[in-house]
């Protein structure tokens, strides 16, 4: 006989299995797994570009669902704790044959007559504006004549101040557009009292930030498209990022917004086309910048006069450009819809609308680009800022732009007086300071913002208002962080990863290691240390604080 010895472990097991099959059967029971009705998960492409698509709408969506203005602003930051790589646009820097590709990244259509828009000539009869024409001009003539001939600056010329010819034109512009305000705000308030409730600021920092999806991709980024075996998605829009900075010599601002110049629904005409230029801006002189985008029409949220009036702004920049061009009309076209577009996108942005959640009324600016001698008015309505990924070429709404030729005042100084004025001037004047802001009934104006909660400053939670207070400020201020930028020196680009002649150097950076730093999110840190004396004695192990990004 042949006898196996098992072990006991296993006798234990299969006796176990023996008894559950004998005695632990369950009574089958007569209620049915299938439902009546069922419901099945959405069939979805699993292609690159289509999760590609579906990410990026996700984290548009959630930068609408988010409440308050500062919030939203962290939120589109999110993505890039070091920044995105940004193209830089400046108030003052034109470049050559730049007009056709700044109609295109803001939508800008221009109309072919150098004049304002008709809504300008309804606003007041032709014998009002003769009175208040003759009643201005004097006091404008003088007040200018003041400002160029007869203020003492002998000292500011022993600094050697006004060396350069364009900083002497954009000081004579500075002081004779202020000149000017004042004497139009204080005469014209007695008949029309919106101008008491108009703010006024000097020399105001503006920053405006949005994605433009309508440029042709670069090298690089097909390159690496390549390198991830991700070739369908090489003719896919990318988003380029695009900042702008601006100062004006000063602005206005009122409680309630202008009205419309045009109906909206006239925005879409198809005649009201605009230039097609896919080229790298960089191609025209722009560059690039790693930093944060950020968005600030010269006031903090919260200030009850969120609505821009009139900017006035400089052109000495003219005077450096080659007579060879022979372009300063299209030059300061150029300068008025960067100007404009970036002082009500940011205005839309404290309204709680974003470069990825389009506007749902229209905004409007009345613009003034001077040197005390030429003027050029010039106005703007804003009907959309949805540039981003395919939006760029199938979004049918246009932003428009009117703009005079430059307007001379005077011909020249003669004994402190001005020779040639020219009465013009003052009709446009008038007719931007006149034309008044209206409430807009019936609408809401800030569709995108909670309802108790717009602004940082409305949140209740004391902990939470002072740490989201922090990091926006921290982040509109653009300063660089407490440790350097990770940087790929051209050495070790050389000789460790293009040739690999260094197999035994110590791994000590990022790219030693393949990781790409500049991906990394903003909420990607460590928070900040509690000490053990500063910590509530019901969570003494709690040893960091707590973080507020918007989800």
């Amino acid at each position: 006989m042949l006898l196996i010895k098992v072990h006991s472990k296993l006798r234990i097991k299969y006796l176990l299995q023996a008894v559950s099959s004998r005695y632990l059967q369950t009574k089958t029971s007569n209620i049915s797994d299938v439902a009546e009705n069922p419901l099945y998960p959405p069939i979805v492409d699993i292609s690159f570009i289509a999760k590609w698509r579906r990410k990026h709408d996700l984290w548009h969506e959630q930068v609408k669902q988010v409440p308050t203005v500062e919030e939203k602003c962290l939120k589109l930051n999110m993505p890039r704790y070091w920044g995105f790589k940004c193209l830089m646009i400046n108030e003052g820097s034109v470049y050559y044959n730049e007009l056709p590709q700044a109609q295109y990244i803001t939508r800008t259509y221009i109309p072919q007559e150098s004049s304002l828009p008709v809504y300008y000539d309804n606003l007041i009869s032709t014998e009002k504006l003769n009175n208040l024409t003759e009643n201005l001009k004097e006091l404008i003539e003088q007040g200018v004549a003041f400002e160029l001939a007869g203020r003492n600056r002998t000292l500011d010329q022993k600094r050697k101040t006004y060396e350069d010819s364009r900083k002497v034109d954009d000081h004579i512009g500075t002081v004779v557009s202020k000149q000017v305000n004042r004497l139009m705000s204080s005469v014209l308030a007695q008949d029309y009292p919106h101008l008491l409730d108009v703010q006024m600021d000097y020399d105001p920092r503006i920053e405006a930030a949005w994605f433009f999806g309508g440029i042709n991709t670069t090298n690089e980024v097909k390159i690496s498209l390549k390198k991830n075996h991700c070739k369908e998605a090489l003719n896919e829009p990318i988003d380029r990022k695009f900042q702008y900075l601006g100062t004006p010599i000063l602005q206005l601002r009122h409680h309630y917004p202008l009205n419309e110049l045009i109906p909206v629904t006239e925005c879409e005409n198809p005649q009201f086309q605009v230039p097609e230029v896919k080229f790298d801006p960089r191609t025209y002189g722009k560059s690039l910048k790693r930093r944060h985008i950020t968005s600030l029409p010269g006031f903090w949220p919260g200030d009850s006069c969120e609505f821009g009036y009139i900017s006035y702004h400089k052109r000495g920049y003219l005077l450096g450009r080659s007579k060879e061009f022979n372009d300063k009309v299209d030059a300061l076209k150029t300068h008025a819809i960067f100007s404009n577009y970036g002082w009500l996108l940011s205005q839309a942005s404290h309204l709680g609308f974003s470069t990825f959640n389009d506007i749902t009324y229209p905004l409007v600016n009345q613009m003034i680009i001077t040197n005390g001698q030429y003027w050029s008015f010039s106005a703007y309505q804003l009907n959309t800022i949805l540039f981003n990924q395919s939006h760029a070429d199938k979004n049918p709404k246009r932003n428009i732009c009117w703009i005079t030729d430059p307007i001379k005042l005077y011909e020249k100084i003669e004994n402190n007086k001005l020779v040639g004025f020219n009465d013009e001037v003052i009709r446009n004047l008038i007719k931007f300071y006149i034309n008044v802001p209206h409430q807009r009934v019936g609408i809401n104006m800030k569709p995108y913002l909670g309802v108790e909660e717009q602004k940082v400053a409305d949140i209740k939670d004391d902990d939470k208002r002072i740490w989201l207070e922090k990091r926006y400020k921290h982040l509109m201020s653009s300063r660089p962080r407490h440790r350097r930028m990770p940087e790929l020196f051209l050495w070790q680009r050389i000789y460790k990863h293009m040739f690999k002649t260094r197999p035994m150097d110590k791994k000590r950076t990022h790219y030693d290691y393949g990781i790409n730093p500049f991906i990394r999110r903003l909420d990607n840190h460590c928070p900040d240390y509690i000490p053990k004396a500063l910590r509530p004695d019901d969570e003494r192990k709690v040893k960091f604080a707590k973080t507020y990004y918007p989800k």
